[in-house]
């Protein structure tokens, strides 16, 4: 007989399109080994991919293909070794072996692969078997772990994925330049790619809050460019960088099926929109968002924003890594210059976004027969308008939490946070002097380099950052040798189109 709490279960999973969760019946955190080998053997899954992001951003692979139940046991109690080295700059060849642990949580169905293939994300061990040090899942552990400790808040983020996407110019309607905010076809051509890959994603364990197109839309040279952006819904630190790597993987998996192009790149083409990947954070207590209190902003998280702001500056060495990265940060583009925050400004680098806080009920006027609609004060977030598709994910969220743990602790975090508070156009005549008063961005990976360099002992703080990371970030942003490169853009497209190209394919 099947019990009450069974049934209650079950319907707890009966909407949710993950395909693990909905066959397995319980949360992706609950995952264990006998559940991967369950799923294998009733989907009759042959493959089996192990999957880690390197220092390059870059999904690697390593396939095993299963050939029987103790081989599958196998490769899940241990794992498997490889080369450190050629994964990482910091790691020497003289002891580069690495252990690579599958986190059973993180596995999804290849929905690509014609062979039943299960691909799983991977956690980095050293030859003691200890998390390494330097990976970068564990440095976002060690962030969370900390705050956590230190505060007793807990921290949840999503990502907005914007990305471009073209293909010859054939004919078809399309938006205005500049002009494709939330346009739908047959204005757009590539809606249909974008509901496919919502769709994937939320197979492969992603959460969804929407997608959408956004205002970059244009042609060039022969190629329609039309800009997309998909946003997510607030999870665990670790959870919010799987679902964008799973993300751009799919997406690109996507064009490349269809013969397009796709770039997160922060920029395409110079007097058009770039592309940004904004955080939205949240403060935990108890498993309850305390981001509001008493209708409006909650001194945690204004205090998390201070934090947020002494430390941008270096945060951009995570965020906005290619040289790119400075020619989608100036002024008028919607895109942060001055280290500052405020409400519902696009303008600022810390945006607070328009929340459920007004008291009144619109589902009730909206829908005059409905019952009373629930509190939504729960969905308020703060947004980093920083980052870009060059991001190193797990650096660039390990290192937001740093930012809010230093603002939880500092003494005067309030009244710094009321003293960077920006009015709504930062730009006009009548903020000149609060203008004046602000830090501004570095403008190219060199400065954000020293940047880091200046800041890199908050990050380093309770070894969460090990020395040696922070060291192979700056000498990377150095390399670029791009100080001074908007300046000396500046006029000359073809010149700033040849950057551009270059650097088309971040990641």
């Amino acid at each position: 007989m099947i019990k009450n709490s069974q049934i209650m279960s079950n319907k707890k999973f009966n909407m949710n399109p993950d395909v693990l969760v909905s066959h397995l019946q319980k949360a992706r955190q609950e995952f264990t080994k006998d559940d991967i080998i369950k799923f294998v053997d009733e989907f009759g899954i042959e493959m089996l991919n192990f999957r880690y992001l390197a220092e390059d951003g870059k999904l690697k692979v390593l396939n095993f293909i299963i050939t029987s139940q103790e081989h599958l046991e196998s490769i899940l109690n241990c794992g498997e070794r490889v080369d450190g080295s050629s994964l990482f700059s910091f790691i020497s060849a003289g002891s580069s072996d690495l252990y690579v642990v599958p986190r059973f949580r993180t596995a999804f169905v290849n929905p690509f692969e014609e062979v039943a293939t299960l691909e799983i994300f991977c956690s980095f061990y050293d030859a003691e078997g200890k998390p390494l040090a330097s990976s970068p899942e564990n440095i976002l552990k060690n962030a969370h772990n900390a705050l956590k400790k230190s505060t007793g808040y807990s921290f949840k983020c999503m990502g907005e994925l914007e990305y471009y996407i073209s293909a010859p110019k054939d004919g078809i309607y399309r938006a205005p330049e500049q002009k494709g905010y939330h346009e739908s076809s047959p204005y757009v051509k590539w809606e249909g790619l974008r509901r496919e890959a919502l769709l994937l994603i939320a197979e492969c364990g992603g959460k969804i809050k929407y997608g959408h197109t956004e205002v970059g839309s244009f042609v060039a040279e022969g190629y329609s460019y039309e800009q997309h952006e998909i946003e997510f819904m607030p999870v665990d630190p670790e959870e919010a960088v799987v679902q964008l790597l799973m993300a751009k993987w799919i997406i690109r998996k996507l064009a490349a099926r269809d013969g397009a192009l796709v770039s997160w790149a922060p920029k395409i083409i110079e007097g058009n929109a770039g592309s940004g990947l904004h955080v939205h954070m949240q403060l935990e207590k108890d498993g309850k968002n305390i981001c509001i209190e008493d209708g409006k902003l909650s001194d945690p998280a204004r205090k998390a924003i201070s934090g947020i702001l002494e430390l941008a500056t270096g945060l951009t060495a995570f965020g906005n890594t290619i040289p790119t990265s400075y020619l989608r940060l100036v002024p008028h583009q919607e895109a942060p210059t001055y280290v500052c925050w405020g409400d519902r400004n696009r303008s600022v680098l810390v945006r607070v976004p328009l929340g459920w806080t007004s008291g009144v009920d619109m589902i009730k006027d909206a829908n005059p027969f409905d019952g009373a609609s629930a509190s939504a004060s729960g969905k308020q977030t703060f947004e980093f308008r920083v980052p870009d598709g060059s991001a190193d994910l797990y650096l660039l969220v390990a290192g937001l939490i740093v930012g809010c743990k230093h603002g939880l602790e500092k003494a005067d975090a309030l009244d710094e946070a009321e003293r960077l508070y920006a009015p709504v156009d930062i730009f006009c005549d009548t903020y000149k002097d609060k203008l004046e008063s602000l830090e501004q961005l570095p403008g190219s990976c060199f400065d954000s380099a020293d940047c880091l360099e200046e800041k890199r002992a908050f990050f380093e703080e309770d070894g969460i950052f090990p020395a040696g990371i922070i060291d192979a970030v700056i000498k990377n942003l150095k390399a670029h040798n791009d100080k001074g490169l908007n300046e000396r853009l500046l006029g000359k497209s073809k010149e700033t189109m040849e950057v551009v190209q270059k650097f088309i394919h971040c990641q």
